[in-house]
């Protein structure tokens, strides 16, 4: 070998080396994790279904291990599941839930005690309102007393507003009055004090939804009965809601002194049919080309608008991270997102971090890429 071609291998594998640190440097994978990123903000979370509480695929549970610090039972502890008949709970994997995040050290969020939805039919078909009362009482304390000390907070009641900011006609208000909202934070908080109490619900940045959650929370605060925070549904979009309304709910919220969650964050990239109203499960529309367009993959143009409306929004997070408690995503990759099937089943929708390989989309690097800025301008 020439002295001249020796020069151009050394220079070669130096140029390799230096470049593999670079990129081991570079890479969120290795170097950094949303957990870690994001420690010293707000926790962040995800919602688990039973096969990732079960770990059966060890990639997916490496992931949610390393990079969330707060879990959500996404339909474990809703009260079919939980509670299917008078007599008698199922534990199974609410218990598994809560075992996964005491072994990664996570902050652990009960999801649901009170919903009208995925409610037991036993309990739906309840219509005197003195067995209602002791019923929910019953569900309530049975469920948050198991758990106490290992479940950090609670969605105690769940989607009780309609859009224009009034009381749900669902079998609680129907039975009991609005009494009912009162009384089941009431019997949360006796049972398990030091649990975070929340009300949960979706388009909670709508000004009349938002008027009617304030009412509401402020009512039962009141009354001398603890309500610790609010949760703001992020089921957004690519374009809605704007984030001045994002923000303005966050102050508001805040004003009336709880906290602020993030919860089931996800921001479809798909267009829905102009009849759909908020996020109610019930509804289903009919599959077509123009509402699923995008079946063969996400196009770079789509990819890059979503890596920039999540970093838009957690700006806006972190900005007003003193009154955020916990942003959790709904959900840990695109393959497992409800959004392919609401509203229109079969689609194929690409909300979330992680892509159906599971592998980081540029979402994921751009809210990391953004905590970072946001480290060195505060270092500096």
């Amino acid at each position: 070998m020439t002295r001249f071609k020796q020069l151009l291998f050394i220079t070669a594998i130096l140029a390799l080396v230096i470049g593999c640190k670079q990129a081991n440097v570079a890479s969120p994978e290795k170097s950094v994790s949303l957990r870690s990123a994001y420690e010293d903000a707000f926790y962040i979370g995800t919602a688990l279904n039973r096969f990732q509480i079960d770990e059966k695929d060890s990639t997916m549970a490496a992931i949610v291990g390393r990079e969330f610090s707060s879990i959500t039972a996404e339909n474990t502890m809703k009260s079919m599941l939980i509670h299917p008949t008078k007599d008698s709970f199922n534990y199974e994997y609410p218990d598994k839930f809560v075992a996964l995040g005491e072994k990664y050290n996570m902050f652990i969020h009960g999801h649901t005690l009170v919903w009208h939805s995925q409610l037991s039919p036993w309990i739906r078909n309840i219509t005197d309102s003195t067995e209602m009362a002791e019923t929910l009482k019953s569900h309530i304390q049975t469920i948050v007393g198991r758990y106490k000390g290992r479940v950090n907070s609670w969605d105690v009641v769940n989607e009780a507003l309609n859009e224009d900011g009034t009381l749900r006609k669902s079998v609680f208000l129907n039975t009991m009055g609005e009494e009912y909202l009162t009384l089941a934070f009431k019997w949360a908080s006796e049972v398990d004090p030091k649990a975070d109490l929340y009300y949960n619900d979706y388009n909670m940045t709508n000004v009349e939804k938002r008027t009617g959650a304030i009412k509401m929370v402020k009512h039962i605060k009141d009354q001398g009965i603890k309500v610790d925070g609010i949760g703001m549904q992020g089921h957004w979009h690519l374009n809605r809601p704007s984030l001045e309304e994002i923000e303005q709910s966050i102050l508001d919220y805040a004003a009336i002194g709880v906290k602020v969650s993030i919860t089931e964050l996800d921001i479809s990239v798909l267009p829905n049919p102009q009849d759909l109203v908020g996020a109610e499960i019930s509804q289903n529309f009919k599959n077509s080309e123009a509402l699923n367009p995008y079946t063969k993959g996400l196009p770079d143009s789509i990819q890059v608008q979503l890596a920039n409306r999540y970093k838009d929004i957690f700006k806006i997070f972190l900005k007003h991270k003193d009154k955020i408690s916990r942003v959790t995503f709904w959900g840990v990759s695109d393959g497992q997102s409800w959004l392919n099937g609401f509203p229109v089943r079969g689609r194929t929708n690409y909300p979330l971090l992680f892509d159906r390989n599971l592998k980081p989309k540029a979402a994921y690097d751009s809210i990391i890429a953004l905590k970072q800025r946001f480290d060195k301008k505060l270092a500096n």
